[in-house]
């Protein structure tokens, strides 16, 4: 009987793996973000405006995987720095729509270069293959619906 790569027990789990990784990537982040005077949450708002120009407050909230009353203290930081822009909604007044500033492209294209300089020395410690595997097995699984994460987990 063939043992699956899944099914070995001579390696640890995935999320015993990627969640480390994660905090590990996450923190060598803050300096960077810092030094652009944006938080953890402010980029993720950001970048997901850069993806989808425009989004009302709770579309956004919602993407990110945000509370949608949290977000508000946020997006006011990233307004008054002058990187995004909120404004009614024409078909819902009580919707607020929010877009990029120029300002807020800028920002966060710098910030995205510093961290993804960040990241590529760590990537360095791959061999080529394995780190272009490692990229597209990971925008593979990072894409995943939560449906089909489920049906997938679920088998």
């Amino acid at each position: 009987m063939t043992e699956s790569l899944s099914s070995r027990s001579d390696r640890p789990d995935l999320a015993a793996m990627v969640v480390p990784l994660g905090r590990a990537l996450a923190d060598a982040e803050l300096p960077v973000l810092r030094r652009h005077g944006l938080t953890m949450w402010g980029y993720v708002v950001l970048s997901a405006l850069a993806a989808e120009p425009v989004r009302t407050q709770s579309a956004l909230a919602e993407a990110i995987g945000a509370d949608k009353t949290r977000i508000i203290a946020v997006l006011d930081d990233l307004q008054e720095s002058g990187l995004i822009e909120r404004s009614p909604d024409p078909s819902d007044r009580r919707a607020r729509l929010l877009k990029l500033t120029v300002k807020g492209r800028r920002v966060r294209a710098a910030a995205q270069d510093g961290i993804r300089e960040r990241e590529e020395r760590v990537l360095a410690l791959l061999p080529a293959a394995d780190r272009r595997g490692l990229l597209r097995s990971l925008r593979v699984l990072s894409e995943l619906g939560r449906e089909e994460f489920e049906a997938a987990v679920e088998g």
